[in-house]
């Protein structure tokens, strides 16, 4: 008897895994072929790569398909330990014509993104909105609207169903999983928005860790017990060398006109089990490097200090 076509879909998935992790150099952190990394983390890693491949088909790379410096390699390169339910979503087929607004990039004919991370505006009883004055925790009754601005601090502390309903006010949705990594690779599908090669500094991948400053270490204590409270301290973004305006780092940039997916804060998406994308200042490699970085160890409505958003829309029809 012949495979049913789910078999299929996840043989060919693992086939591809295998591919691009032949190319792979071994290391501690991230080697695909560990057996202590389960099949269903490896059947999910191929899959994502899978729709990845296939939408860049066609493209003028100047790299090779599964080389390191691609999307689909870094992809490879990290796969969780332990499994976690994804929703990678569809990434939408290539058409001709259709439109985006002017604060959104095109993305090869297939959906919008916004060019800047996510920011907010509030919109009071009369329906009228005014730029928020803060980036800190969004208030409980709160009405929100995303907007994508450079050279503002972008919105941290804020879930995925902030982020969705902002998103939603303003016409737009959360990106897809599948979109946003397309999207962050730019047109030749590189493992960085600006290429293929890690350059420190390009993007804001590093600076000051407000917890410790403002938070711990406790003296004598190994662990620090941060809760929700800390996590979400209002301070922690005014530090110094802590998060950055939209655009403040012009070459973190892809051919797109989309800053910033890499580092600054985390993005959330619309995968409802919960994962956020591009890693923050603090960190852009611990799961996954650049535009393959990862989290899916929180739920849906969770919010710290280092989370952010950015939105998708469909593309407008041609008049």
């Amino acid at each position: 008897m012949g495979m049913s076509r789910h078999a299929a879909v996840r043989a060919a998935s693992l086939s591809l895994l295998g591919a691009c992790v032949a190319t792979v150099a071994v290391s501690a952190r991230a080697d695909a072929t560990d057996a202590k990394r389960p099949m269903s983390s490896r059947a999910q890693v191929g899959a994502a790569m899978a729709q990845l491949v296939a939408g860049l088909r066609g493209h003028t790379r100047g790299i090779a398909e599964g080389a390191a410096g691609t999307i689909e390699h870094a992809v490879a390169s990290y796969v969780p330990l332990k499994f976690h339910p994804v929703d990678e979503g569809t990434l939408p087929a290539a058409r001709k014509g259709g439109s985006c607004p002017p604060a959104m990039a095109n993305v090869d004919g297939r959906f919008c993104i916004d060019k800047w991370e996510g920011s907010l505006l509030e919109r009071g009883a009369d329906g009228k909105t005014t730029a928020r004055a803060s980036s800190g925790p969004l208030l409980k009754d709160g009405d929100y609207v995303a907007r994508s601005a450079p050279g503002v601090l972008p919105q941290g502390y804020i879930s995925a169903a902030q982020a969705s309903k902002a998103c939603a006010n303003a016409g737009k949705r959360l990106c897809q999983n599948v979109e946003w990594r397309f999207a962050c690779g730019g047109s030749k599908g590189t493992a960085h928005p600006y290429g293929a090669k890690k350059e420190p500094g390009k993007c804001h991948d590093s600076g000051r860790a407000p917890m410790m400053a403002l938070h711990g270490p406790v003296p004598g204590h190994k662990f620090v017990g941060w809760g929700m409270a800390e996590l979400n301290d209002p301070k922690l973004i005014t530090l110094d060398d802590t998060l950055a305006k939209t655009g403040a780092f012009p070459e973190c940039v892809n051919d797109y006109g989309v800053y910033d997916m890499e580092g600054n804060l985390h993005e959330w998406t619309a995968d409802a089990n919960g994962t956020f994308q591009g890693g923050y200042w603090l960190d852009t490699t611990q799961h996954g490097e650049g535009c393959a970085y990862r989290t899916i160890a929180h739920g849906y409505n969770y919010h710290d200090y280092s989370t952010g958003f950015r939105c998708c829309a469909d593309l407008a029809a041609a008049p």
